[in-house]
This record gives structure tokens, sequence and C-alpha cells, in this order.
């Protein structure tokens, strides 16, 4: 008598959402490799060696942004 439809016991599991943190660090590694390639054109390799750095760290940065908020997505809200 009343509902007809059968309901999936199992959620859905819609694709997430790339976390805005690593989105930010995702362009600035961007940009940084632009800039060295520029810095390495012009002449000027301790500037582009500077940039290679920081490409590494936005890079890195990326990386755990996004293993953060996949866990977060699994298990909840992340403390500590």
């Amino acid at each position: 008598m009343g509902d007809t439809g059968r309901r999936s016991s199992v959620p859905r599991q819609e694709p997430a959402a790339m976390p805005r943190l690593a989105l930010y660090a995702l362009v600035v590694c961007l940009l940084a490799v632009a800039a060295a390639v520029v810095s390495f054109v012009r002449g000027g390799v301790f500037v582009g060696v500077v940039w290679v750095l920081l490409a590494g760290l936005s890079s890195n940065m990326t990386w755990y942004y996004l293993k953060r908020g996949r866990a977060a997505a699994q298990d909840g809200p992340v403390t500590g």
C-alpha cells in the first residue's frame, strides 16, 4: 500500500570535486613552469632554477591537497 519502487541500499557515488586549494596549487605550478621556461630562454639560469623549485613545491602541495580531499570524502571530516 505504499512504496512500490525499489530503493538501493548503496548510496550514489558522485565524482568528488577537486578541492579548491589543490586547484590553486595546480595553477601556481603551471605558472611557475611557464615562468621557468621563459627565464631559461632569456638566459636567467638562477631565476629559472628558483621557478623550478617553486614548481616542485606547488606540485607536491597539489598532490597533498588532492589526497587529503579524497580521504575526507571517504572517511568524513579530517581533524588534526
